[in-house]
């Protein structure tokens, strides 16, 4: 039987109505939550898949996250699913990315026939090991790291277990926080379901199926025509990492970017290979990295889909600290690894098209977790921004999420009434952003207290080595981590009593052009503003 063709107009509205499932996934979810890194900061991310595993819609949530799901799908899909099961995995060996991140696949059906896959991924505040929150600095194995879960079903055949659901729980802090967002997520995927159904309602199975294919076609093909617009040639770049949590060591990353035509290969090879700390990447997370700047280096406004990744291949180094072979500790490979993959592959590519990309960003997600070892205690967790690089047009953004991340922050308020912890400051740095013809964005300062003993984590970048200028312009200011105004590692994880202040300061983004290049009246609005303290000899009256 021929497969039905879909006009032009009926693709667009059910690729409209698709991503809005998407959405409506993701708004459930952060409306259903308890706890506040999904409700507030929504560090969470939904999309849809068809039967073959293919992603053919998401909701605008975190890229780290959307990327890295088809290998949940796909991991999920080996074990024969049936509808009416909800599997649940972080295991980043076996689809996930790292241990926080709580995934869960539901494979949907209409009428007994299978339709597809929704998809929910959380990063919770807790799920167990060797320290509060889960994000431990010094683990040298997965092990320490927190509970970890291959693919299992949390739903069979409509039906809880209560019995997984149970071991689960005692193996995390604040259990019923966890509880709730774990219904929380399952919710999120019956929604999708529903949806899904009158969907095929209102279009039937056979179109509905057409125009999975359609629109994944459709991407790909404006993915190509977009890589076709850049330059052909090989382009190269390299960057480190400010060492794993046990070695303070800086770790290489490289790649090679070719561009073919209307493809493209990356290839890490020459890259480190895997650390005894938990600045390793799961394959997958590297892979998400690398889609992340194609789409934001060609056109962001191609449809986000499987098709979007089909002219792009992607070679990785196994046992490489972009590729770990298990046991590896992970959990910092997912949150500051995948930002240095990012800026290196975005460096590649300025080597091609050096005229449309900025100087570099703050490079860091800048992760501080705060947790109690008391009781069932509490566990808190934010990643914090800072400056975006400038752009060859416009000044970088202040006090921003570069990058892999793109949550939102926890409002004072929020996290003042839910944690013992009082915030003393919070601000833009003053002169953090590079000097140039555009000025590098602001990094914050974020200054909390800890009303109890608590234990602190902290897994960061851009230390030691600042965030890069572009054509002249000058490097932004590195980031500072202090426990009571005395600086601590980029990576540590210490005991504090309470009354004790964490300081966070984050770094700028690189400035771009030439400072002498600035305009007077720009000069003189950063220093009314207060975005800088004094002027340098060498700019513009």
């Amino acid at each position: 039987m021929t497969a039905p063709t879909l006009d032009p107009v009926e693709l667009e509205i059910v690729r409209n109505q698709l991503e809005g499932v998407a959405e409506e996934m993701g708004q459930l979810l952060v409306a259903s939550a308890y706890s506040p890194n999904i409700k507030e900061r929504r560090d969470c991310s939904t999309a849809l898949f068809d039967t073959d595993g293919r992603l053919v819609a998401q909701a605008e949530h975190i890229p780290v996250h959307l990327g890295a799901m088809p290998e949940a799908v796909s991991a999920v899909r080996q074990r024969d699913p049936k509808p009416g099961d909800v599997w649940l995995l972080n295991d980043p060996f076996a689809g996930g990315t790292h241990l926080p991140d709580l995934t869960m696949v539901s494979p949907m059906a209409v009428d007994g026939e299978r339709l597809g896959y929704a998809v929910s991924r959380a990063h919770h505040a807790d799920v167990g090991g060797m320290a509060p929150g889960s994000m431990p600095a010094g683990a040298r194995e997965i092990y320490q790291e927190g509970l970890r879960v291959p693919p299992v079903r949390i739903v069979e055949a409509g039906e809880r277990n209560e019995e997984l659901l149970s071991v689960l729980l005692a193996n995390v802090r604040n259990s019923a926080e966890r509880r709730a967002d774990l219904r929380a997520q399952i919710a999120a995927n019956e929604r999708a379901a529903e949806r899904f159904a009158a969907l095929q309602s209102d279009h039937g199975r056979d179109r509905l199926r057409a125009a999975f294919e359609a629109v994944i076609d459709y991407s790909s093909q404006r993915m190509s025509a977009a890589i076709s617009e850049l330059p052909n040639g090989t382009y190269t770049a390299a960057d480190v990492l400010e060492g794993d949590g046990i070695s303070a060591a800086d770790i290489s990353i490289k790649v090679c970017l070719t561009i073919s035509n209307d493809s493209l290969t990356v290839d890490f090879d020459g890259t480190a290979p895997q650390v005894d700390g938990n600045v390793n990447a799961p394959r997958s997370v590297t892979k998400s990295a690398v889609y992340f700047v194609v789409r934001a280096v060609t056109d962001p406004e191609i449809p986000p889909n499987h098709g979007c990744y089909r002219p792009v291949s992607v070679e990785i180094p196994t046992g490489s600290v972009l590729d770990p072979k298990p046991p590896a500790a992970v959990v910092g490979g997912n949150v500051e690894t995948s930002q240095r993959v990012t800026e290196t592959v975005l460096s590649a590519f300025a080597e091609a098209i050096p005229e449309k990309l900025p100087a570099q960003g703050q490079g860091t997600m800048n992760n501080l977790t705060i947790g109690s070892r008391d009781g069932d205690g509490f566990s808190y967790y934010e990643t914090i921004g800072g400056g975006f690089g400038a752009r060859p047009i416009a000044d970088g953004m202040d006090g921003v999420q570069v990058g892999m991340t793109n949550t939102l922050n926890t409002p004072i308020e929020a996290l003042e009434a839910e944690y013992p912890l009082r915030v003393r400051r919070y601000g833009l740095r003053p002169d953090s952003g590079g000097r140039g013809e555009y000025r590098g964005g602001l990094g914050i300062e974020r200054r909390i207290e800890v009303d109890v003993p608590a234990t602190v984590s902290l897994l960061t970048e851009r230390r030691r080595h600042a965030p890069r200028g572009t054509a002249g312009g000058e490097d932004g200011a590195t980031g500072e981590n202090l426990v009571d105004g005395e600086p601590v590692g980029a990576k540590t994880t210490i005991e504090v009593d309470a009354g004790t202040t964490v300081t966070v300061r984050t770094p700028g983004g690189g400035g771009f052009g030439p400072p002498e290049a600035r305009d007077p009246a720009a000069i003189e609005g950063d220093l009314a503003d207060g975005k800088r303290t004094e002027r340098r000899d060498d700019e513009p009256p």
